[in-house]
């Protein structure tokens, strides 16, 4: 049987924009103009145009139109990419401290001559081991987290913590809102869980949550996944009184509040927790990827007592228990103060990078928090962030569009720009050509 014409249609527009005949950035007819070209019904040219932004081939945009789009890599934004050895990543963080290396030497040693190491290599409660939990707690209720040895676990970091969050209380299908821009990570464990995602947009240094409210009437919205300190990409911290504000939300429509808490560790001086004013509806996940390093994946979960034996479960489902081996090292550090140590370390540095971004990029309107590891740059309407982010990577400079954090139809043209995986002189060469290849692109 012969495809139907659309189709036809759709497989030669798409074989022309991989063949490179129709470029990047190319404004492709508007629906009518297609619809009468080829003597399609406008609903079937509606059609043709959909196929193809599924594929990833073009991107419509309100007001503006169809256009083909860059053919940046699979998986950019969203998963680690294997640049090449000359690529400058400003796409993903991986902040470290000089004399890291030595710190986990010295902590493999001393766990190397503990008394029962063989204990390491059984199975671990799913939750973590009792002193261990004890030691979460006391770490995560220094940050104003009321947690206890009994409602504070042990996860393999930050993204298993959301993910177990999701597994162990929401169903399929269950409605959760989040920020119109929001972390990739979590839209990937709402994935997985089948969630539907309801997005709200941005009020100054927060969502918007008149909008969140109106949801709340129109929809049943099961929970909120919120970063009220500091957030990814934009850096927001919301104020006390918008916290207190989502909070009585919250407890009005009977809403689960996920904190994701993974760069709180950047804010000094923040309010207090969504944790701390709603203990009963709150799960608070965060983690010492950023603080201390990427690769010792141990992170910390803090949630009502009685929604611990279901989060347990999903630890059990997903990894049965975080390695023994990193818990104990962690917990150690958190024990003599190194976590502290590298915490006040990271904000200095955090500080000097965001200093430098404001430097080089002087000119070009930003967004970003005085001490995160991350810049959020709009860019204006006539350039385009697929463009951007293509022409940065023959420069050997890999940098993310807003497509992974959006949860709008509208993807916003902006790229993020993370801070905190090169030395400062090829960070700050890498700004200039950033800076550049936006002036360029500009006209």
């Amino acid at each position: 049987m012969a495809e139907p014409r659309y189709k036809q249609l759709v497989d030669r527009l798409a074989a022309d924009i991989r063949a490179g005949r129709l470029r990047p950035g190319t404004r492709l007819p508007t629906h009518r103009e297609l619809a009468t070209r080829e003597g399609l019904a406008l609903v079937t040219a509606t059609r043709v145009y959909a196929e193809l932004q599924a594929m990833g081939l073009v991107s419509g945009e309100t007001g503006r139109g169809t256009f083909v789009k860059e053919p940046l890599p699979r998986g950019q934004g969203v998963d680690l990419h294997a640049w090449s050895a000359d690529t400058v990543d400003l796409s993903f963080n991986y902040p470290s401290s000089p004399g890291q290396a030595d710190l986990l030497r010295a902590a493999l040693r001393q766990l190397a001559t503990a008394g029962d190491l063989e204990s390491l290599l059984r199975y671990q409660p799913h939750g973590g081991r009792e002193h261990e939990r004890a030691t979460v707690a006391r770490h995560l209720a220094s940050r104003g987290v009321p947690a206890k040895p009994d409602t504070a676990m042990l996860v393999s970091g930050a993204q298993h913590g959301l993910t177990t969050a999701a597994m162990a209380l929401l169903e399929p299908g269950d409605v959760v809102a989040v920020d119109a821009l929001t972390y990739p990570g979590f839209k990937l464990a709402a994935e997985a869980s089948r969630l539907e995602l309801a997005s709200i947009p941005s009020a100054a240094q927060g969502p918007d949550l008149d909008a969140l409210a109106a949801l709340c009437k129109r929809r049943r919205v099961r929970a909120v996944y919120a970063m009220p300190t500091l957030h990814n990409p934009l850096g927001w911290v919301m104020s006390a009184t918008r916290r207190r504000e989502l909070v009585a939300l919250a407890r009005r429509h009977g809403l689960i509040l996920i904190e994701d808490a993974a760069y709180a560790f950047l804010a000094k001086g923040a309010p207090p927790p969504l944790a701390a004013l709603a203990p009963e509806t709150t799960v608070y996940v965060s983690s010492l990827s950023k603080s201390v390093a990427t690769g010792l994946r141990v992170g910390f979960v803090c949630a009502p007592r009685e929604w611990v034996p279901k989060i347990e479960r999903a630890i059990r489902a997903t990894t049965w228990n975080t390695s023994a081996t990193m818990t104990a090292i962690a917990c150690g550090w958190i024990e003599d103060g190194t976590v502290t140590r590298l915490e006040a370390d990271k904000r200095r540095d955090a500080t000097r990078r965001q200093s430098l971004a404001a430097e080089v990029l002087n000119g070009i309107k930003r967004i970003s928090h005085p001490a995160s590891y991350f810049v959020w740059l709009p860019l204006a309407q006539e350039v385009r962030a697929d463009a951007v982010a293509m022409a940065l990577l023959r420069e050997r400079i890999s940098v993310t569009t807003a497509l992974p954090f959006s949860t709008t139809a509208q993807v916003p043209h902006a790229i993020r720009l993370a801070l905190g995986s090169v030395d400062l002189a090829t960070l700050k060469r890498s700004l200039e050509t950033v800076a550049r290849v936006i002036a360029d692109l500009t006209y």
